[in-house]
């Protein structure tokens, strides 16, 4: 237990060492950080609580998942039901009324187009429930509404996207370490600390960019469009300008076949957005324009018109450049927003608030301050108790913070409040592991002992109580990592980082200065 190789001691002086250097960035002020130049060296992340920054809670649009869903289920129907062999004849599809309708024209079909529409339908887990409800009405046509599961199973499955939409156009901002969690079942927290002005962050995040190209509908009267009538297959949608233009419902290609989104200037020297689409939308996309000289398309985001040029020639590129009343910052959004995808639920802002970073400042100080006077009662209490062996513990816990605030900073972790809190804790704990040994090793002593035989033993006997209860401590912080969010999980963070260093420090740095004291004088032994 006592025998420390050279290789050894140099290990745990060099792991020392590193931890120091790498802790010291975290601890100056940025501008001393540059000054000295540790500019590339990692700094510990701090929270919305200690750096400011905003808060914003987000709403789905649960109505709009349901529509969202019947429309995708069109093109799916359509799309089965053209592979049908023999081939299936049907009418045209209506989408109103939170259901799809369509009529079957030869009755001896309308089994086989059952069968068909039901493959593309799913159960519910294990509830023996599916997501659509498909029945047959006055003979010859198919509804299909989904269920109550189905509408909530399609909700989670669009929060889940949403949320990683919203997490990828706030890591685009270059801001650090967000917080991007669930609320409820259809309610999403960010938080982006350093961020005082809202404004872009709801302005992107908030932005759905669903991006669709359709062909324009030139068949419809001026009359019927100012009143809403068009042909089944025919939607009117608005454009910036604010007039009413009728397209087909059905989409030239989506942004599920965008593939890259950058912000450029147009023929006009006039910001803009260029977008390139993968190999089947650059295809389909190619045969529409091939098919359809001399009609428009529509350049359709998040349900307005953005521009509806003229196919003057077949667009064989698979690219296109989206104009529009852009500015720089807003293409430069747009196309963020595009590159990241479109968002599967509409959002909107029902809670903001912006945290100034004066309250995190204060939060610091008293944190610090807190830390400063735990360290100073420990190091007064234990050299007073255990003299040497008091000075070698003391020494352990101060390293023991540093190794913690180099881990955080390597790892990227973020600091908060409750993380501090966490930091205080483990300072005490920390010294814990050194009481028990200091007072098996007494013990051992008084039972006439040697100094090494005591010491061997002491570190030995008192170890397994360190596991043990370091162990349960660590169960702990994980179920609080795995299960909490926000000050949980920093809190947990800091006490499982500082579980493994304070071990570290308080039995092996310590074991290792007692072992070389030892092979100096090791006759004689104060404790």
């Amino acid at each position: 237990m006592l025998d420390f190789p050279r290789w050894k001691i140099w290990s745990i002086i060099l792991v020392l060492v590193l931890g120091v250097f790498l802790a010291i960035p975290s601890l100056l002020p940025s501008n001393l950080d540059q000054k000295f130049g540790l500019g590339a060296l990692p700094r510990i992340n701090f929270g919305l609580d200690l750096s400011g920054g905003s808060h914003i809670l987000l709403e789905a649009d649960t109505a709009d998942v349901a529509h969202q869903r019947i429309v995708t289920m069109e093109e799916m129907v359509r799309s089965q039901i053209s592979r049908a062999q023999p081939a299936i004849t049907i009418g045209d599809m209506s989408a109103d009324n939170d259901q799809l309708s369509f009529m079957v024209r030869d009755n001896h079909q309308l089994d086989s187009a059952v069968e068909a529409v039901r493959t593309l339908t799913n159960g519910i887990g294990a509830t023996g429930q599916r997501d659509w409800d498909v029945r047959v009405v006055d003979g010859n046509r198919i509804v299909m509404r989904p269920t109550k599961a189905g509408i909530q199973s399609f909700v989670n499955q669009a929060m889940e996207g949403a949320t990683e939409v919203v997490r990828k156009r706030i890591d685009s901002l270059g801001t650090r370490e967000p917080i991007i969690i669930r609320q409820g079942s259809d309610r999403i927290v960010v938080q982006v600390p350093g961020l005082q002005n809202p404004s872009a962050l709801k302005a992107l995040i908030g932005k759905t960019a669903k991006l669709e190209f359709k062909l324009v509908d030139d068949s419809v009267k001026s009359a019927d469009l100012a009143q809403g009538k068009v042909p089944i297959g025919t939607q009117v949608m608005i454009a910036q300008s604010g007039q009413p233009v009728a397209v087909q419902r059905r989409a030239i290609v989506t942004g599920v076949d965008l593939v890259h989104a950058d912000q450029t200037m147009d023929q006009n020297s006039l910001p803009a957005v260029s977008i390139s689409f993968n190999a089947d939308g650059g295809r389909r996309f190619a045969e529409v324009t091939q098919k359809n000289p001399g009609k428009r398309f529509a350049i359709i985001l998040d349900n307005v018109i953005l521009s509806a040029p003229s196919i003057n020639e077949p667009i064989l590129g698979g690219s296109a450049i989206i104009t529009g009343s852009f500015t720089i910052d807003s293409a430069n959004q747009m196309a963020i927003a595009l590159r990241s995808g479109s968002l599967p639920v509409a959002l909107k802002v029902v809670e903001e608030r912006t945290v100034g970073p004066g309250l995190g400042a204060d939060s610091i100080r008293a944190g610090t301050l807190a830390c400063s006077i735990a360290i100073v009662a420990i190091v007064i209490f234990m050299i007073s108790v255990y003299g040497r062996f008091g000075i070698y513990a003391s020494s352990a816990v101060i390293l023991n913070l540093f190794l913690i605030l180099a881990v955080m900073a390597v790892l990227g972790a973020t600091l908060t409040l409750p993380g501090i809190a966490g930091l205080v804790l483990t300072i005490g704990a920390a010294v814990d592991a050194n009481v028990l040994i200091n007072e098996r090793i007494r013990e051992e002593i008084g039972r006439g002992r040697t100094p090494v035989h005591a010491v061997d033993m002491g570190y030995k006997e008192a170890s397994r109580t360190i596991f043990d209860a370091n162990v349960t401590h660590a169960i702990s912080a994980l179920i609080m990592i795995c299960f909490g969010s926000g000050p949980v999980k920093g809190f947990a963070v800091v006490l499982l980082i500082g579980i493994i260093t304070s071990v570290f420090t308080a039995v092996t740095f310590t074991r290792m200065l007692v072992a070389l004291y030892l092979r100096r004088r090791p006759a004689k032994l104060t404790i």
